[in-house]
């Protein structure tokens, strides 16, 4: 299969990591009396925070299995799957890492909150579920399609199950998971729902990418789709309820948030999508292929990572608007130039590094071949 890289994904990551950067620069600093629905303008950008994560799941789920089918067509998905285990795994790590508090440890204060579960631990053990199915379904990509489809409705449909799930007899590392009793900001259920719908977007991307009209008519499709959850998912689910009279699609018609910013989701693929030709080797690409390195570097700013002293520690939920809104965007230039920084700092050492290993390699001439030169 011809290689086919969609641009959009940067892009849609790009807006996603920038929205997560400013989202939590407010969220975390903004004044307590401000935030109040009567202000419109906390209300469109409370609404428009809450599609950030949503997104940033579903665009995982559809690169991480987009790239991995990819590989399969050219026979090298066992050096794909390897990476995409090692980098679920260090996403595991890496979100554990960020909480340890070292110097309360230091100084012999030990308490559980750095087992509670963030995004990069959720997004990182959603890639080794997507690693799990790809392998029970890579044979055929229609049943692997079904299969994902068919998990992502289910947790969504079911998550009034589940939502003040507990587990009081399960061990904190393992309940963290699936609970938000002890602290968790995201669970598996129903974050992994995303990473499955963007998984089911990938099989549809890696079979038909390559016919034509495919971009036109995906992008209506992503439109239509994205309106049609906006507007009709709760119709849907309650009609759903008369016409089987299952109780469970009630519940989940009354609090239909998951679809709802399913389609919101969506609507930002459609919108990225359309406009994928002016992205190309631009800032937003390698924004967005630089996230990891802008989320930990922006979590170690705002919440002090390891040493316990950022923002939070000197203005936590003092500012007043303006100095939010001007404070989040110098914040984000300050992230990525750092991000970026890092980034030729890395290619500088791994260049030398490289040159020091291949010298080291090479092998040296015979001491008689030597002196025969000589």
């Amino acid at each position: 299969m011809k290689a086919n890289r969609l641009y959009f994904i940067d892009a849609v990551r790009a807006f996603a990591i920038l929205m997560m950067l400013q989202g939590h620069f407010v969220d975390t600093l903004l004044n307590p009396i401000y935030r109040d629905d009567s202000y419109p303008a906390y209300t469109v950008w409370s609404y428009f925070r809450g599609i950030t994560a949503p997104t940033f799941f579903t665009i995982s789920g559809l690169v991480f299995l987009y790239l991995l089918l990819k590989a399969h067509a050219k026979g090298s998905d066992k050096q794909r799957l390897r990476k995409g285990a090692t980098r679920g795994a260090m996403l595991i790590v890496i979100g554990y890492a960020l909480r340890i508090p070292f110097f309360s440890w230091l100084k012999g204060s030990f308490d559980t909150y750095f087992l509670v579960i963030d995004v990069l631990q959720c997004i990182g053990l959603s890639l080794l579920l997507l690693i799990g199915l790809y392998l029970l379904c890579r044979r055929n990509s229609y049943v692997l399609s079904v299969v994902l489809l068919s998990i992502g409705c289910l947790i969504f449909i079911t998550e009034p199950l589940y939502r003040d799930l507990t587990l009081e007899n399960v061990p904190l590392v393992f309940s963290n998971y699936l609970s938000k009793a002890n602290g968790s900001v995201f669970t598996m259920l129903p974050w992994f729902g995303y990473v499955a719908f963007g998984g089911f977007f990938a099989t549809l991307f890696y079979r038909n990418s390559q016919k034509k009209y495919f971009k036109q008519i995906t992008v209506t499709a992503f439109f239509v789709l994205g309106s049609l959850l906006l507007f009709y998912s709760t119709v849907i689910l309650q009609k759903l309820f008369d016409f089987t009279n299952i109780e469970l699609f009630e519940r989940s018609a009354n609090y239909n948030y998951l679809f709802l910013r399913l389609g919101n989701v969506l609507l930002y693929f459609a919108f990225f999508y359309m406009l994928e030709r002016f992205m190309k080797q631009s800032i937003v690409t390698r924004i967005g292929e630089s996230t990891l390195n802008i989320y930990i570097v922006h979590f170690i700013i705002i919440y002090g990572s390891f040493t316990g002293i950022g923002l939070k520690h000197f203005y936590y939920k003092s500012l007043e608007p303006w100095e939010a809104v001007f404070g989040a965007l110098a914040f984000i230039v300050v992230v990525c130039l750092i991000v970026f920084h890092i980034g030729k700092t890395n290619a500088f050492i791994y260049k030398y590094l490289t040159k020091a290993f291949h010298l080291i390699k090479k092998p040296k001439a015979p001491a008689n071949e030597t002196n025969e030169s000589d």
